[in-house]
Parts: C-alpha cells; structure tokens; sequence
C-alpha cells in the first residue's frame, strides 16, 4: 500500500540539518510512491501539503518566554508549568487537525522529541502519540544531554517523558552510533542508525550562467586558490585551525572563505578569528550576506549564491570541528569532489573514518608536516583527482540515497507489514 506520510518539527526551511534530510527522506518516499505532508512553525514546502502553525516555532514569543524560565534554573513556577500546559494543549489539537486535513498514516517526528527546544511541542506530540495508535518514525539528531546549555534545567520530568517519546507505537532512527548507545543506556531504547545522506548518484550542480562570476564577485582571482570553511561561525566548528592552515601553507594568493554566519551565540568567537587572521596575515572573507537559501537579488540588486554555487569554485575544504551530530560538510566535500582537513571529532572516528576515507586529518592540533600534505594535494591534480575520486565512490557506497531508501523500506515493512508498495 502507497502510505500518506506527515513529517512534524518546529521548522522545515532553509539549510539546517533537519530540514536537509528531512527533505532528502521525503524525496525517497515519494519516488517509493508516498505521499508526504508537512507540520511546523515555518515551512518553505508547497502550502497545498503542508500545515504552518506559527505556535510550533521554537522562536514563538511565547516559547522564547518559557525557556527564559525553565533553563539554567532547578525550580519553576507554578505559572510557568501552566504556559507549558496552555500551549502544549493547542499543539496538541492543531497536531490532531494536521492529522486528520491530510489523513495521516505515519508521522515522522523530525528532532522535535529530541532537542528541547520547544518543549511544548514536545509534549504535545507525545500525549498525542499515548491517545492515538499512529505508527511513527522518532528521528533524533541530537539530543539534550549532548548541549550543555540543557543539563541543568526546572524540567526533568518533561526531559523524562518526551525527549524522547517512549511508545509501543514509536520506532526511533539515531544518525550515528555513539548517539544509538546512549539511547539505550540512557532511556532503555532500542533504535536503527539511519546516517545523513547525498544523492551520489547524480551529479553535482556545477558552474553555469548564473554562479560563473562568483569569484570576480567576491573578488577573488581565477588563479588563486579559494579555501572554503562551509559552516556557521561558533566555536565547535574550531576554525581557528583553518586560519592556521592558510598561514602555514605560505601560499601568496590564497583565501579563506566562510560562507555562514555567527549564528546564535555571539559574535566573541568571529571577532576574535578577524583578530586572529590579521595577526597571521591570513586573507579572511566573509561572505554571509552573500549567501542564502536561493538563488535571488539582494536590496542592493547583487547575486545571492547558495552554497551550492561556491563548492564548484573552491580548491580546498577546511572542516576542522571540534564535534558534529554527523558531518554534512564532510559528505559534501566528497560529493563535489573536492580534498579536505577533518578534525578527528568523534563521530568521524567512529562512523565515518573506518569506510577508507583519504582525507587530512588532524587530532586537534595542526602541524607542519600536516600542512605541507596538503600543499602537496593542491599542487599535485592527478594525486588529488585519485584522493576524490576514491573518495566519492565509498561515499556513493555508504551514503547515497539507495542506503536511506533501503532502511526506510525495512522501518516502514517492519511498522506496516510487507505490502508496502515501492513504485520505483
């Protein structure tokens, strides 16, 4: 049977990592011939399948207003519990009416019975889940325990209960193994490691008509060599290490470009890498105004490039983070075929590294005889072209779409039986 399939969080819009694969699994599903719909407090899908609930964004004043109350602190108020109570109850009846528009067959619970973001809706879809037998997919990212901003908290209870769920009607997906081991130790939960994934099986978007001129834009020469660190600027991403890199190769026309902004936690950490880069001498561009989620003009009428248009320009990726939930950075690199500096986080060492990956590596700490391997990958193409070809292909094995399609049939066979249709 074709299955009517109804993904939930609190966004699916833009470029961060749950709503990427939320994207990438409800496009397996429907060439499988289901059909998806879509539940959050912001969405970019088309409205005709989807249902927007403004309450549902964890940046609803309302929320924001909770968490001011509920985190960092080891009591809360009796008001406070009803604010949770009071909008938790309209979630849970706007969940109900998603449900019931779009006559849901299985929900896929993306993140939001993971990270307490917004706890409400936690709780919501967890007291919806208890009173109504729908089969779901809790697909966790990341959990609390693993963000320190959440370890001391008024909230143990609610942690408790809906992060996450516990149902016989829940089937949990983890994206790395050391998260499936604290799963279980921590909460007694069995779960299927589903990892991030790229559609290797086509080919990458490469420079056409509309990102030819993104260099001359950004003011960067066709002869010189363009390093690119694809991420937010926060501290986890350890990019201190890749201002390192550029001074060590001692390479007179080079740049180090940072496609993303500093995000949520402060600008400490971006001022002190423009101190840092000036003292070494590193040419540092920062491009986040010219980067966005699509292709358009900016007030000023200059081109906004996705990063999809600056991977065919880059020579280099610098990917020196200190943690990742996965890495799609790293999987992006070997899509388009590009050499790569990974700091050895742990999820890396475990899940990533043990597939062959050739890649530079490092263990927190960049040397010499580190960067000169990597000066002798960019001077030397036919030894690169073999490192990323070779790497592409265990990435296409590993990670490609017919590795998610696989375990979604089996998760979906296993919750609905073995009349589920598959249309490709």
């Amino acid at each position: 049977m074709s299955l009517r399939i109804g993904f939930i969080s609190t966004r699916f819009a833009g470029t961060d990592g749950v709503s990427l694969e939320s994207h990438k699994w409800a496009h397996v599903l429907k060439e499988d011939g289901h059909d998806v719909f879509w539940f959050a407090g912001k969405i970019d899908r088309d409205e005709e399948v989807s249902m927007c609930v403004p309450e549902a964004h964890f940046n609803y004043t309302e929320n924001l207003a909770i968490n001011k109350k509920i985190w960092g602190k080891t009591t809360r108020s009796p008001k406070t519990t009803q604010r949770i109570h009071t909008l938790a109850q309209y979630l849970k009846i706007q969940i109900d009416a998603f449900v019931r528009k779009f006559d849901i067959d299985v929900i896929v619970a993306q993140n939001v019975l993971t990270i307490p973001m917004h706890v409400p809706l936690g709780i919501a879809l967890t007291e919806y889940l208890s009173e109504n037998d729908i089969p779901t997919i809790s697909h966790h990212h990341d959990f609390y325990w693993e963000r320190d901003r959440f370890l001391i908290n008024a909230i143990p209870e609610y942690l408790e209960m809906a992060f996450p769920a516990r149902g016989d009607n829940i089937d949990h997906v983890v994206i790395n193994q050391t998260a499936r081991e604290a799963l279980s130790w921590r909460k007694g939960v069995s779960s299927i490691l589903v990892p991030n994934v790229l559609d290797f099986d086509s080919p990458p978007p490469g420079i056409d008509d509309y990102n030819k001129d993104f260099r001359e834009e950004m003011g960067i020469a066709e002869d010189e060599l363009l390093l690119l660190q694809p991420t937010r600027i926060v501290p986890r991403k350890g990019i201190e290490h890749a201002i390192n890199l550029v001074e060590m190769l001692n390479i007179p026309k080079c740049k180090l470009v940072i496609s993303h902004e500093a995000g949520d936690e402060g600008t400490d950490y971006l001022h002190m890498l423009k101190d840092m880069a000036k003292a070494a001498n590193v040419d540092l561009l920062l491009i986040d105004d010219r980067v966005g989620e699509q292709r358009q003009l900016n007030s000023d009428g200059e081109k906004i490039y996705t990063l999809w248009d600056i991977y065919p320009h880059a020579d280099f990726i610098t990917y020196p983070s200190l943690y990742e939930g996965f890495g799609n950075a790293l999987l992006e690199a070997f899509y388009y075929k590009i050499p790569v500096l990974v700091n050895r986080y742990s999820i890396y060492t475990r899940d990533i590294e043990p597939k062959g990956f050739r890649v530079v590596t490092m263990d927190g700490i960049l040397t010499q005889k580190k960067a000169d391997i990597v000066k002798n990958i960019l001077s030397d193409e036919d030894y690169r072209n073999e490192l990323v070809e070779h790497n592409f292909e265990l990435a296409q094995k590993f990670f490609s779409y017919r590795v998610l399609r696989r375990k979604l049939r089996s998760i979906l066979a296993n919750m609905m039986g073995d009349d589920i249709s598959i249309s490709s």
